[in-house]
């Protein structure tokens, strides 16, 4: 999926994941779509979660086209509200 900017939280646990994609998003435009990489377990909530509070819409969320060991990691897309 294309997407205006990617965000590696990879490492990060809750709540750090959401507020990186939060900060990010202030300086982009409503339709902006975000890939976050992500690997805290919470963040297959958390990240929905601060989808629908917020109005933004949670487009996509699988895991990597790229093998990887890291069996939590997951590509979340996000278009802005």
């Amino acid at each position: 999926m294309t997407h205006d900017i990617e965000i590696d939280a990879t490492g990060l646990l809750c709540p750090l994941p959401v507020l990186k994609l939060r900060k990010r998003m202030t300086s982009l435009n409503s339709g902006s779509i975000i890939k976050i990489l992500a690997d805290d377990p919470a963040a297959i909530i958390d990240i929905p979660h601060f989808c629908n509070e917020n109005k933004h819409l949670l487009l996509d969320t699988r895991e990597p086209l790229q093998r990887t060991t890291n069996e939590n990691l997951r590509e979340y897309f996000v278009k802005k509200g």
